[in-house]
């Protein structure tokens, strides 16, 4: 059930966004700088496109520069957790070892009970 859903919601935004694409097909200017500052550094680049190809550029850009600021965000939490792991599998390593040696010269059937219980 989920699963149509799913499509149902991916068919809609692709009618969405074939239906913006449609609608927005005339050709654009981009130019890198404003005129003034272009003819001071002495080049200008400039582009012609469909809007629509800028408007999903800058919506994919968008969400790129998102996910990267997040991503750095989010470091110190997952520094954090690497550091709990690592002292948490060091402190089960010396319970390991503090078990072996309380255990060490008595029958291991007996070892084992006592471990076990």
């Amino acid at each position: 059930m989920i699963r149509y859903i799913r499509y149902a919601f991916l068919a809609v935004i692709a009618v969405v966004l074939v239906a913006i694409a449609a609608a927005n097909r005339e050709a654009v200017s981009l130019q890198l700088l404003p005129e003034g500052l272009a003819d001071i550094a002495g080049w200008n680049f400039m582009l012609e496109l469909p809007l629509f190809l800028v408007i999903f550029a800058s919506v994919i850009a968008g969400l790129l520069i998102g996910f990267v600021w997040e991503w750095m965000r989010e470091h110190k939490h997952r520094a954090e957790a690497r550091r709990q792991k690592h002292a948490a599998q060091s402190l089960n390593r010396e319970v390991e070892k503090l078990r072996g040696e309380k255990h060490k010269g008595k029958d291991e059937v007996l070892a084992l009970l006592e471990s076990n219980g």
